[in-house]
């Protein structure tokens, strides 16, 4: 008899005196997303991440905008960056990297993770916009980095060619996306954990 999995979910809400942040995530899903932060373009980049994924996502986040972006951008990336963690458990069977490299008409992106428990980030990309609405474009580096401490990956996104902001940071987003998703495809040859350690 073929033993039945459970969805691989988390539920993750973080309070401070800054931000209050609920997230919801099903990796196992269809890319069924809605984001409300407060901040378009940004929720615009969670729901194409988490479609481009096939997770399915939902995430709140009431922030102090009347300051700026930044706090409500780098806690929806600690707190994803939890889900997914939490989502993975032991990390059992899974392929553990991914790599995808995607084109936005003129941008190009290229994004490659490691899920190793080990949390390193490199973030090449240079734009010459500083805002698209009211989301900062310096915080799509600050949100990915929040996200790799917390989901403990290695994770690598270079910008290869692009001009247009919103093009280039959508390119990054859906990279990331695709790479992730394999990253946490459940392959039926590994056994435990794809390491030799042990443990991942």
């Amino acid at each position: 008899m073929n033993e039945q999995r459970q969805p691989r979910s988390a539920t993750v809400t973080r309070q401070t005196r800054e931000t209050d942040v609920r997230i919801a995530l099903v990796l196992d899903g269809t890319g069924r997303a809605k984001a409300s932060t407060g901040i378009g373009f940004f929720d615009h980049m969670l729901e194409l991440f988490a479609r481009h994924a096939l997770f399915d996502l939902e995430v709140e986040c009431r922030g102090d905008l009347h300051v700026d972006d930044h706090h409500s951008v780098e806690d929806v990336g600690i707190v994803l960056g939890q889900a997914v963690a939490q989502a993975l458990g032991d990390k059992r069977g899974i392929a553990r990297y991914g790599e995808a490299t995607v084109p936005m008409d003129e941008a190009l992106c290229r994004a490659v993770v490691d899920l190793s428990g080990r949390a390193y980030f490199i973030y090449r990309v240079r734009v010459r916009r500083q805002t698209i609405g009211n989301f900062s474009v310096e915080m799509g580096e600050h949100f990915w980095r929040s996200f790799a401490h917390e989901a403990r990956c290695n994770l690598h996104i270079d910008l290869l060619r692009g001009r247009n902001a919103h093009h280039a940071l959508e390119a990054c987003f859906k990279a990331a996306a695709r790479a992730l998703r394999q990253a946490v495809e459940l392959d039926p040859r590994v056994q435990g954990v794809l390491s030799t350690k042990g443990v991942l």
